[in-house]
């Protein structure tokens, strides 16, 4: 029979990754005969001898650091010996929050049974898909085209050059043995079949996703976008928010380029379901009621039961996304999120020198010593009834601890049905009064929470993730001028440039424990430009606008294809894998090809660089068919084509009360523009030129450096940006 992974039980993809439908090459299945084993319930406890792994600095890997599996790190080292012994490998890829690679890990990895087949049998390599997008991108792609679907944990078993020949997520001890036991025979017994496959899924993994230069010429239209708006609404959730099923993840960006759209096209129909969904969200599960902060996604439709794991991620984009949705409307509410968020984010995921650490765990232990998906998080009515007293009655029904809002076996986590205003009025209380009250229910919870087992960190730092909650903060500081929010940023910022920066201008990818060992990714490099031009936007220091200039040469020198005008994931400086991908769909995080295109159009701009302004133009014709026939999973791709499609402006300000003029115009969401400015005369920008005057300042609109006549405020000035 065929074998055919599904998702069980695994730390899931959002549905914008799987590219089954995308997918052109032919996948040959073969038949794995599984034995059917006896397994002991005896089961003995793991050595307390450490593998290789104890000399990583990963969390992920320092935690299977003592499993009795010979556990190896993804290095040249270990593909070498896999050669020089003509072992199999097994790539088992994941990640420290993830709640089902330590199920997994438990269940299989600690056993001496299990153990003792692995090491026979194959090389084991233990992958943090965190520090190596890399390694994981190669073989959830080698997954998806097996399966139709992936996740965490990943589990492959390749060949000893690499090339896959089984893939597939969590499995049980069983079902994880009977593969064990099968491959190594089949490998041992007919290894031309296990070759013969591999061929063909090596060969399918080098031709997915393959982009070819688009040689017409370049042609972006409104219509182009508004077909695809209408497209993506058939997959939008009216009633909860969000998009269609479970299990349900906020994708940001996708709600990000859905603000602009109504913004700029004055889609009513996209600002209600926008809202909505905003709403929805911040009173749901998903988003911790008592602390602040997201997790990654909900198994539900109504965002209520999260899987608990908090990503610096997906926080720092939800700031972003809150913040500049709070720019257009002022809603109290997103406000609140963004300022509770952010100080989650401080309290719990920020380092002294500035920098911010990955992720929070999943698991924590219960009140019986064992570790639990939630323990953290999950209420019991008796002990709410017992910590809020008389209060009781009424945080009930704020928090929903009735059927509503319950999880399971008498287990509750808050979730809120309305919004203040009319739950005050329902309950005869003023707002104010009820603010008060929630104000001292989340202090009282968080108090009492403190005491429990806590989720355990991973304190690693990524380029990439910290440049996205840089961005955060500054689009947090734009929307609300808090001088902390600055301030952190720019401490961030100084962080990245003074460790993450190498002296040829190129950037690590990893910090921990004073160390930055592994090789920046295209995403690492997008993502930092992405930043720091918005610093640039809020400080005017050109500084930031010379570093990200100085990451852009590097990318076209080591990471771009010159064939096709798409940069790689992986620099040409980096070890060969079977595959060098281009990351192109924008998932929960925007792809590193779409933040670098957007990159190169406001680069372009700043200085005047046709090269960059051509480069931007042919990324995005070379994906215009698949923006337009799958949008949900090219929404940093629309940004792009809306910059070349509706009115673009330059708004420069210039002068010596230039930065409190700044301050102003930040605040406003124009999602068409770029900022410029200067408080001398000095500067090398040629958006600067000849805009200086002493005795007063000038806030120009320009349009591809063509500049309407200067204003003397804000007001005037900006009735000259069209949407």
């Amino acid at each position: 029979m065929i074998y055919l992974l599904k998702n069980f039980k695994s730390n899931l993809i959002p549905l914008n990754f799987k590219i089954r439908n995308q997918l052109k090459a032919t996948i040959y299945f073969f038949t794995f005969v599984f034995i059917l084993l006896g397994c002991s319930k005896k089961e003995i406890a793991s050595s307390k001898i450490s593998n290789d792994l104890i000399h990583e600095t990963s969390p992920y890997l320092l935690q299977h650091a003592y499993n009795p599996v010979n556990w190896k790190a993804w290095n040249p080292e270990t593909l070498a010996l896999a050669k020089k012994e003509n072992k199999l490998l097994i790539i088992s890829v994941g990640y420290s929050a993830c709640h089902w690679c330590h199920v997994m890990e438990e269940e299989s990895f600690e056993n001496d049974s299990i153990a003792k087949i692995m090491n026979a049998n194959f090389i084991s390599i233990k992958v943090d898909r965190e520090e190596r997008p890399d390694v994981d991108k190669v073989y959830m792609n080698a997954v998806q085209l097996m399966t139709g679907s992936g996740g965490w944990p990943l589990n492959c078993i390749a060949l000893p050059d690499g090339r896959p020949i089984f893939g597939g997520t969590y499995f049980t001890k069983e079902q994880w043995s009977k593969i064990l036991i099968s491959i190594s025979k089949l490998y041992k017994e007919a290894p031309e079949k296990a070759i013969a496959f591999a061929e063909n899924l090596t060969k399918g993994i080098q031709e997915s996703q393959l982009i070819t230069l688009n040689k017409t010429v370049p042609n972006f239209e409104v219509n182009d976008i508004t077909t695809a708006m209408n497209s993506w609404k058939t997959q939008i959730d009216t009633i909860y928010g969000g998009f269609k099923g479970a299990p349900k993840f906020p994708m940001p960006n996708s709600l990000e380029f859905m603000l602009r759209y109504n913004h700029q096209f004055n889609d009513i129909a996209v600002g209600n379901y926008l809202n909505n969904t905003l709403t929805k969200i911040a009173y749901g599960g998903i988003y911790d009621q008592i602390g602040g902060g997201f997790s990654r996604y909900t198994v539900d439709e109504n965002w209520h039961i999260p899987h608990f794991e908090k990503m610096l991620y997906d926080n720092a984009q939800l700031v972003s996304l809150y913040s500049k949705a709070y720019a257009t409307n002022k809603k109290g509410l997103y406000k609140e999120v963004v300022f509770e968020t952010l100080n989650f984010v401080k309290e719990e995921l920020t380092a002294k020198n500035g920098a911010f650490y990955s992720s929070l765990d999943a698991d924590s232990k219960n009140k019986e010593g064992v570790k639990e998906e939630g323990a953290f998080y999950e209420w019991t009515e008796e002990e709410l009834a017992a910590a809020l007293g008389s209060d009781f009655v009424l945080f009930k029904k704020y928090y929903n601890i009735n059927e509503y809002g319950l999880w399971e076996q008498n287990k509750y986590v808050l979730i809120r049905s309305q919004s203040k205003s009319v739950f005050a009025k329902e309950q005869q209380i003023t707002v104010s009064d009820l603010n008060s009250k929630v104000s001292k229910w989340k202090k009282i919870l968080k108090k009492l929470r403190s005491k429990r087992s806590k989720p355990n960190l991973d304190d690693k730092v990524l380029t990439s993730w910290n440049a996205l909650m840089l961005q955060g903060y500054i689009d947090a500081y734009k929307a609300f001028g808090n001088e902390e929010f600055l301030s952190a940023a720019l401490v961030n910022a100084n962080f990245l440039i003074g460790n993450q920066f190498k002296k040829d201008d190129s950037l690590y990818r990893n910090f921990k424990n004073g160390k930055s060992t592994i090789n920046g990714y295209a995403e690492d490099y997008a993502t930092v430009i992405q930043a720091f031009i918005s610093l640039y936007e809020v400080t005017l220091d050109e500084k930031w606008l010379i570093s990200s200039k100085k990451l852009v040469a590097h990318l076209y020198l080591n990471f771009l294809d010159k064939k096709n005008g798409m940069f790689h994931f992986t620099s040409k400086e980096d070890e060969n894998l079977i595959a060098r991908k281009y990351e192109v769909i924008d998932g929960v995080i925007p792809s590193s090809n779409s933040l670098i295109a957007n990159n190169l159009f406001k680069l372009g701009h700043y200085y005047a660089n046709k090269n960059y302004l051509k480069t931007a133009e042919q990324m995005l014709n070379n994906l215009k068919v698949a923006v337009q026939e799958n949008p949900g999973n090219y929404s940093n791709w629309l940004h792009l084509m809306t910059n070349f499609t509706k009115p673009f402006y330059e708004v420069v300000v210039a002068g010596n009360t230039a930065l409190e003029v700044n301050k102003s115009l930040i605040k406003k969401y124009y999602p068409n523009i770029l900022i410029a400015g200067t408080i001398r005369e000095n500067n090398s920008l040629p958006l600067l030129a000849y805009k200086f005057n002493e005795d007063k300042t000038f806030i120009y609109v320009c349009v591809n450096g063509t500049c309407k006549m200067p204003e003397t405020t804000l007001e005037k000035a900006l009735l000259n940006i069209k949407k």
